[in-house]
């Protein structure tokens, strides 16, 4: 494979979001180390504006339309990339707000923390934009490295350390395994960009070598058995940093994901769709009952992601244009759910100083709006209409129907009613359990306008999901010709707006 270094403006403009954030990210660091004094909040809202910039630059992508490759297709920025993308950097101005009071917990390197941020932030961009198998590698580990620092930024806290370190040593394993299996299917195919992949002969390097992907894959999405380090990590880390893994890393890990089944591997669609039909099986059933054990509320929303993994696994058991649209709205709908959640529990960790199950009981009397907040993203989390998480479900669900994957779908609604049991045990615990302190608990700004943001979300794509939809089905448009035609959620979304 051969391509030209020569590139015109036109190629640079493909470039431009990650030229500009790459060169905002020298800014920020510049900006910490010339002004000793400048006030952390100062340099949080810094890299929001930076961030803020770039989510502009791309929507102006999305309503012009501009797309293309670069680098002998190595990267390609379609409307999927620009999707992702755009949930990236929604995450990850939230969890900078969310940061912002954590860092005074930090010793050392407070300013250092949101570069990390968004250089991890940038290297997920990067991912969405990759097309083939060395583009893979390397912006996956560009994306993880930073990672790697973040999760154990609490120096003197055994648990961030502990964490640090299990995630360190899984993820070079999983580094491993994903260069052991490029080197097997570039030594089979001869090829490394996934379309030039199509139609290749099964042969057992071959197999095995996209097997090591996927686990590789596997263990950024954090689906069963790949999950081991999703537990401790989730409560060892900074909760800002909790967050973060929670949702960025996955929807980074599932850009390419559709690009390596539907477009490298669309031909072998019967072989492939049993493993994700039972990696998808047993990430919901583990993450679900495994959930209910839990006294500590990160570790439950931990057990909960491996479950959602689980359900987004659904639509791309699937293999159509409708499942691959129902993976990004259900990603999106997440998004909003997820973080919202880890707001609230950052509101009452810095009023009570744990994270413990118990320390929610009479929630409602100390913070009504807590309490309600909490009570709506855990109720979107589970999928009760008519919040977001119904609709990414019930299109999730619908998607998997028209394939006949009943056996599937009906894990799934059993999987459903356990959520509900462990999500309402933290309820019951809000709403009927005596306060264990009567105090009130306040709340920062940052910290209510990503709660804001996360109820706003929930709420407004549950009852009017329409442009959203619209909005997640454009941005697949590429898969119609090897998927067939895009297909659109049936009507029972048009009770809610739809």
């Amino acid at each position: 494979m051969t391509f030209s270094l020569t590139l015109s403006v036109s190629d640079l403009l493909l470039l431009l979001p990650e030229l500009f954030l790459t060169a905002w990210l020298c800014v920020v660091l510049i900006v910490d180390f010339s002004f000793k004094r400048i006030v952390q909040e100062q340099l949080a809202y810094l890299s929001i504006l930076g961030l803020v910039i770039t989510l502009a630059c791309l929507a102006w992508f999305d309503v012009t339309g501009i797309t293309g490759t670069l680098f002998g297709k190595m990267f390609v920025l379609d409307r999927m990339a620009i999707f992702f993308k755009v949930m990236i950097l929604l995450a990850t101005i939230l969890v900078i707000l969310l940061s912002i009071d954590y860092v005074h917990r930090f010793s050392f390197f407070r300013g250092e923390y949101y570069f990390l941020v968004v250089m991890s932030a940038l290297g997920m961009m990067f991912m969405t934009s990759a097309n083939d198998l060395l583009s893979l590698f390397v912006t996956l580990e560009f994306a993880t490295f930073g990672f790697y620092v973040l999760v154990s930024y609490l120096r003197d806290d055994m648990a961030s350390n502990e964490a640090g370190l299990k995630f360190f040593i899984l993820g070079v394993f999983a580094a491993g395994l994903l260069a052991y299996g490029i080197s097997l299917v570039y030594g089979e195919t001869g090829k490394l960009v996934f379309s030039d992949m199509t139609g290749a002969a099964p042969t057992t390097g071959l197999v095995i070598g996209f097997l090591l992907i996927f686990a590789a894959l596997g263990f950024k999405i954090g689906a069963v058995p790949f999950h081991s380090w999703i537990p401790d990590t989730y409560h060892g880390a900074p909760t800002p940093v909790t967050a973060f893994l929670s949702i960025a890393p996955k929807v980074a890990a599932f850009a390419i994901l559709l690009r390596l089944f539907l477009v490298a591997l669309a031909t072998f669609k019967p072989a492939w769709a049993l493993l994700i039909v039972a990696a998808s099986i047993l990430s919901m059933t583990y993450g679900n009952i495994v959930a209910i054990a839990q006294r500590n509320v990160k570790r439950l929303l931990a057990y909960s992601g491996i479950a959602q993994v689980g359900n987004v696994l659904i639509g791309l058991a699937a293999g159509t244009k409708m499942g691959t649209d129902s993976i990004l709205f259900y990603l999106l709908t997440y998004l909003f759910a997820n973080l919202g959640a880890f707001a609230v529990i950052m509101a009452i960790s810095n009023a009570v100083g744990s994270d413990e199950i118990d320390d929610y009981s009479g929630l409602n009397r100390r913070s009504p709006f807590l309490a309600f907040a909490m009570l709506i993203f855990l109720l979107s989390l589970a999928g009760v209409p008519p919040l977001a998480g119904f609709i990414g479900k019930l299109y999730i669900f619908v998607a998997a129907i028209k394939e006949g994957l009943y056996i599937l779908i009906t894990v799934g609604l059993v999987n459903i009613v356990v959520s509900m049991y462990y999500y309402l045990i933290v309820v019951k615990k809000m709403y009927i359990s005596e306060p264990l302190d009567s105090s009130p608990i306040k709340t920062t700004g940052p910290l209510r306008a990503v709660i804001y943001v996360g109820l706003a979300g929930t709420l407004v794509i549950g009852i009017y999901p329409q442009p959203f939809l619209d909005w997640a089905v454009a941005a697949t448009l590429m898969f119609s010709n090897l998927l067939g035609p895009a297909a659109s959620i049936p009507v029972p979304v048009a009770p809610f707006g739809g």
